[in-house]
């Protein structure tokens, strides 16, 4: 007889993981989607669904590459959902980071929030997350020169928003 997913990790050891690694993927979702709600609920939901998604995990590479594989998808699904929530920053209260950013970081951030879901995907994914244009045109179902043409754009964006600051 087959253990179920929920049998093929103990209690002990997801919450282990959840302690070594949910920070991680909540600043990836969280730069994605631009919530501290939204990152919450796919890391949240990542962490619900990591029992059977381990059925399936090929270890190639480290777990926490894989985890924020997976969670970058789920944060891009969220993202392209109609109820999606609309993503300010003005929305988020992060009083430890916000107390460690200086005006220049703050400027950054509202900058990249203000940026199309689109364009703010592709350059958090490459510029911020470190994957490649082939990791992120699998991602986001674009080819590998659309993603180099909206990390372009979305970075031009920020010049000029940034430049008239």
């Amino acid at each position: 007889m087959e253990a179920s997913a929920r049998e093929l990790i103990a209690p002990d050891a997801l919450a282990e993981l959840y302690r070594q690694h949910a920070q991680q993927l909540f600043a990836t979702a969280f730069r994605l989607l631009g919530t501290r709600e939204d990152a919450e609920d796919v890391v949240h939901d990542f962490f619900v669904g990591l029992p059977e998604a381990l059925r399936h995990y090929e270890e190639r590479g480290t777990f926490l590459a894989w985890a924020r594989r997976v969670v970058a998808r789920l944060a891009l699904s969220r993202m392209r959902s109609p109820s999606a929530r609309a993503t300010t920053l003005d929305d988020v209260t992060m009083p430890a980071a916000r107390e460690r950013d200086t005006l220049g970081g703050i400027a950054l951030a509202d900058a990249v929030a203000s940026l199309s879901p689109s364009l703010r995907a592709v350059l958090v994914l490459r510029e911020i997350e470190g994957f490649t244009h082939a990791e992120v045109s699998s991602m986001l179902g674009i080819s590998v020169a659309a993603s180099e043409v909206r990390l372009h754009r979305a970075l031009r964006s920020l010049r000029t928003l940034l430049g008239e600051r």
